[in-house]
C-alpha cells in the first residue's frame, strides 16, 4: 500500500474515532500526524509542525478574545440594539445585512478570513439574542464573504487571474465573479428560506425594547419579539410591549424605547473594533496580532471587565483546528495532494477529469487554503484544456466556487471562525452542523458547477 493512500485511510479512522467515541479530533489529528509523519513519512518533529498553522491559531485567540471583552462589557448588546434600529426592527433583514457587508468587505479588497473575523462575532451574538439559528447567520457571513470574493479588485480573484494569464489560459474576470456571486447568492436564498427565514419575517419588527421601531397602529404591526423580553407587538391599538428589567448599564429615553448607554469602557471597544478593521483592510496587518494587541490594550485599562475574556477563548475549537491542519499539513508534505490531483488530470476523459478535480478542489479546500488548492488545481487541468473540449473560463470558474463555497466547513479558516465566535451555544452541536452541512456543500456544489460551468463548454 502506497504511503499516499495509507495517509488518507488514517485520516478517515480519524473522523470515525472522533464520531463515535467523543474525543476531540483536533487531539486525534496531531496523534496521527505524529505517527504517519514519523512511521510513514519519515518526517522530523520540524517537518511535521511545518503543517502547524500559527497564523489561524493566533487569529482564532484574538478575535474570539477582543469579542469576549467586547461582550462582557455590553458593547455586542450595543452593537445588535444599533443594527436592529438600521433596518427598523426587520429582523428577517439582519442575515442579508451581514451578507451583504461581508461580501461588500471581500469585493474591495479583505480577505476572507479578515472579513468573517470582523463580521461574524456581531452577527453570532444577534442571532443569540433574537434566536436565529446560529447556522444560518453564521453561514450567511461565509458564503457572503464568498459572493465578493472573485470581484476583478479582490484578493482571490487577482490571485486566480494571475494564474490563469501565468497558464495563456483564456480568462474573463467578470465571468469569475459573477459566478461566485450568483452560486453565493444562491445557496444563502435556500438557506434563509430552510433554516427559518420564513419565521422571521412573520415575526415582523422587533419590539422596541429589543432595539426595533415602536408599534404603530393597525393590527399586528410590530408582529411577536424576537425573544423572551420581547413582549407581544402591538395590537389593533398599538399597545406597547410589557417592559422589560433594565440593568443599571441601560437608560430609558428617545423615541425608540430602551437604549445601552455608551460607556467609556464601550466606548473604547467600539474604536477598538474600527481599528481592527482599518488596520487590516487599510494597512494590511494580520487580524490575528492585531486583535490580540487591542485585547491587551483594553483588559490593562479595564480589568474587571475583561477578566473572563480569556476563559472564553475558543480553546477546544483551536485544538481540534490547528490539530486538524496540521495533519494535512503533513499530507501536503508527503505529496499526498498532489499524488490525488496528478492521478486525476491522467485521465482520458476530459469532462470526468473535470469533474473529478472540482471534487479534489473542494474536499482539499475544507481543510486547506482554497487559493492555494486553485493554484495547484488550475495548472493540473492545463492538459486536457488544450485539448479545446473544455472551456477554460467555465472550468476555472468550476474550481473557484467549488474550492471556496465549502469555507463555511469548520475546518475551514472561515468555518472555524463561524464556530469559534458563537456565544452560548452548544459548541459540539454546532460543530456537527457546521460539519454535515459542510458536507452536504462538498457533495452537491461540484456537480452542480461542472453542469452549469463545465459541460456547456463557457470560455
Amino acid at each position: 500500500m502506497s504511503p499516499e493512500l495509507i495517509s488518507i485511510l488514517v485520516l478517515v479512522v480519524v473522523f470515525v474515532i472522533a464520531t463515535t467515541r467523543s474525543v476531540n479530533m483536533g487531539a486525534l489529528a496531531f496523534a496521527a500526524a505524529f505517527g504517519v509523519g514519523t512511521l510513514v513519512a519519515d518526517l522530523d518533529a520540524d517537518g511535521i509542525f511545518a503543517g502547524f498553522p500559527g497564523d489561524l491559531f493566533v487569529v482564532l485567540v484574538g478575535v474570539t478574545y477582543l469579542f469576549a471583552i467586547a461582550r462582557a462589557n455590553g458593547t455586542t448588546d450595543w452593537l445588535v440594539h444599533a443594527a436592529v434600529r438600521l433596518v427598523r426592527g426587520r429582523v428577517a433583514l439582519i442575515p442579508w445585512v451581514m451578507f451583504a457587508l461581508t461580501g461588500a468587505l471581500t469585493a474591495i479588497g479583505a480577505v476572507s478570513p479578515a472579513a468573517v473575523a470582523i463580521v461574524a462575532p456581531i452577527a453570532l451574538s444577534f442571532a443569540t439574542r433574537y434566536s436565529i439559528s446560529p447556522l444560518l447567520m453564521g453561514t450567511m457571513v461565509v458564503h457572503g464573504a464568498q459572493a465578493g470574493g472573485f470581484s476583478p479588485i479582490s484578493i482571490y480573484g487577482s490571485i486566480v487571474n494571475g494564474i490563469v494569464e501565468r497558464e495563456k489560459l483564456p480568462g474573463s474576470e467578470i465571468g469569475l465573479f459573477l459566478a461566485s456571486l450568483v452560486a453565493n447568492l444562491l445557496i444563502a436564498a435556500v438557506l434563509f428560506a430552510v433554516l427559518g427565514g420564513r419565521k422571521l419575517w412573520a415575526r415582523g419588527a422587533a419590539a422596541p425594547e429589543d432595539g426595533g421601531v415602536p408599534g404603530k397602529g393597525g393590527t399586528g404591526s410590530t408582529g411577536t419579539g424576537a425573544d423572551a423580553n420581547a413582549g407581544t407587538g402591538a395590537g389593533t391599538g398599538g399597545t406597547a410591549p410589557a417592559a422589560v428589567a433594565v440593568r443599571p448599564d441601560q437608560e430609558t429615553g428617545g423615541p425608540e424605547g430602551t437604549g445601552i448607554r455608551l460607556t467609556p469602557a464601550r466606548i473604547a471597544t467600539l474604536a477598538a473594533l474600527v481599528a481592527l478593521v482599518v488596520a487590516v483592510l487599510g494597512f494590511d496587518l494580520d487580524a490575528g496580532l492585531t486583535a490580540v494587541t487591542l485585547a491587551v490594550v483594553l483588559s490593562t485599562a479595564w480589568p474587571d471587565d475583561s477578566r473572563r475574556a480569556v476563559g472564553e477563548i475558543a480553546w477546544s475549537t483551536v485544538l481540534l483546528i490547528c490539530g486538524v491542519l496540521t495533519y494535512v499539513g503533513v499530507l501536503e508534505e508527503m505529496g499526498t495532494i498532489t499524488w490525488a490531483g496528478e492521478g486525476v488530470g491522467g485521465i482520458g476523459v476530459p469532462l470526468l477529469a473535470a469533474v473529478l478535480l472540482c471534487y479534489i478542489g473542494a474536499i482539499v479546500s475544507a481543510f486547506a487554503s482554497s487559493v492555494g488548492i486553485m493554484g495547484a488545481l488550475i495548472p493540473l487541468a492545463v492538459p486536457f484544456l488544450a485539448q479545446g473540449e473544455i472551456g477554460a473560463v467555465g472550468m476555472v470558474a468550476a474550481l473557484a466556487v467549488s474550492a471556496t463555497v465549502v469555507d463555511v466547513s469548520p475546518f475551514s479558516t472561515n468555518g472555524a471562525l463561524v464556530l469559534a465566535a458563537a456565544p452560548d451555544v452548544d459548541r459540539d452541536r454546532f460543530f456537527r452542523q457546521l460539519m454535515i452541512y459542510g458536507g452536504i456543500v462538498v457533495a452537491a456544489v461540484p456537480v452542480l458547477a461542472w453542469l452549469v460551468l463545465v459541460v456547456p463548454g463557457f470560455g
